[in-house]
């Protein structure tokens, strides 16, 4: 049985309302540190992070255009072949594991979780729970999210998106990593050793 569009286009508002929205301002109001870090520097970490917005921009535009563009879901070039109960109800699961295993890393980070670098303050470095196994286990979710996305509601609009983003990802993991080596040194040496970057 196919899962209604609109359901579709209420998870990705839902994800990215609790996980990105409503953490960030707790975040705010219990520390008074904005966690979002990108600004409008002529660098590779804020041009990249106008990037990841844009792709959150047309998430949401793809969604909505599934739920309600009737007509218009047309120019998204859906792939026929792929849009079958099963891989959507694949891609719908892997969207509902994501989505607390992602929240759950957040809360494991505690006040240090940020988007983008802070290279205003030190923050400390998480390595327990989730990121015993691994090193990036928010980013992780949301490729795993957006896979979920595309399987749910297959087309080359959201393919397209699913490579920028992994794209994306990968820039932005390694940023974090250059600055995480810069700020913790030998621990962060140490954990690398000992963990893997994905799983």
């Amino acid at each position: 049985m196919a899962i209604p569009p609109v359901w579709l286009f209420v998870y990705i508002l839902i994800f990215h309302f609790l996980l990105f929205g409503a953490r960030s301002y707790l975040l705010w109001r219990r520390t008074g540190t904005n966690p979002i870090t990108f600004r409008n520097k002529d660098d590779a970490h804020d041009w990249n992070g106008k990037l990841f917005t844009f792709i959150t921009l047309m998430v949401v535009l793809a969604a909505a255009v599934f739920a309600f563009g009737c007509s218009w879901y047309t120019y998204l070039i859906p792939i026929p072949y792929l849009q079958i109960p099963m891989i959507q109800l694949a891609g719908w699961a892997l969207m509902l594991l994501a989505l607390p295993f992602i929240f759950l890393a957040q809360l494991q980070m505690g006040d240090s979780w940020r988007i983008g670098i802070d290279e205003q303050e030190k923050t400390a470095l998480a390595t327990h729970g989730i990121f015993a196994f691994s090193r990036n286990p928010i980013f992780l979710g949301i490729l795993v999210s957006i896979l979920g996305f595309f399987m749910a509601a297959p087309s080359a609009f959201t393919l397209l998106l699913a490579g920028l983003s992994y794209v994306s990802i990968q820039i932005q993991v390694r940023l974090e990593e250059a600055h995480l080596r810069e700020q913790h040194g030998a621990a962060y040496r140490q954990y690398c050793r000992q963990v893997r970057r994905w799983v």
